[in-house]
């Protein structure tokens, strides 16, 4: 039983569409290769899907560049000229974009003024002020961003240093009694960070008796 005929028309069915070209794509890149193989052809295939997808078949007897010049040569059609000349359109107008841009420059740093008038002095000095502000806001963010940042390292450097000053109460553990020739004072208080009743010890090196603190309390004794 033999195929039915297929209307040529546009396929609705996005997924159906893209199924069918990629099968027929082949075919063609398949048939391509098979001229070129068997008649020594140049063949050059270039497509584009849809969804904007590019494809391309290229005898391997022939580059791209000499398929195209081969093109030329046959047809008469100077392709690069066109090309050319847009380029060259291109550089002008970004040559006349860099011109004005420094020129501007220039006359923000005070240079080239005398060929203004009055709106353009003011519309000049608008501009300028509009950047002043930009500038001042990225400044001003700049600065508390570093400002926050070095407030929380020293945040966590008090806390560290909190830590070790409870870690140095409890050092030897025997009722507050230190073992060293000197003794610690003692004092209560609120460390910077706020957190409360933490010992800041201050260490005398002379001979005086260790002093013993009784924690808990604020009973302070020599032993």
């Amino acid at each position: 039983m033999g195929r039915g005929k297929i209307e040529i028309k546009k396929i609705e069915n996005a997924t159906n569409r893209q199924v069918t070209y990629s099968k027929r794509r082949n075919g063609l890149f398949k048939k391509a290769q098979e001229l070129t193989v068997l008649c020594d052809a140049k063949v050059s295939l270039i497509m584009f899907s849809s969804t904007g997808k590019f494809h391309e078949f290229l005898s391997p007897n022939i580059s791209t560049k000499g398929f195209f010049d081969l093109y030329q040569k046959t047809t008469g059609i100077d392709l690069w000229n066109s090309h050319y000349e847009r380029m060259e359109e291109n550089y002008r107008s970004l040559k006349e974009i860099n011109k004005k841009l420094r020129r501007e420059i220039r006359q923000r740093m005070g240079g080239d003024l005398n060929e203004l008038n009055i709106k353009e002095l003011q519309a000049l000095e608008a501009k300028m002020d509009s950047s002043l502000l930009a500038i001042r806001e990225r400044k001003y963010h700049v600065i508390k961003t570093q400002t926050d940042k070095h407030k929380k390292k020293v945040r966590n450097l008090e806390e560290r240093h909190a830590n070790l000053v409870m870690d140095l109460a409890k050092l030897d553990g025997q009722d507050g009694i230190v073992e060293t020739g000197g003794y610690y004072e003692s004092t209560m208080g609120l460390l910077p960070t706020g957190a409360s009743n933490l010992y800041a010890l201050r260490l005398y090196q002379n001979q005086q008796p260790p002093l013993v603190i009784h924690h808990g309390t604020n009973d302070l004794r020599l032993a």
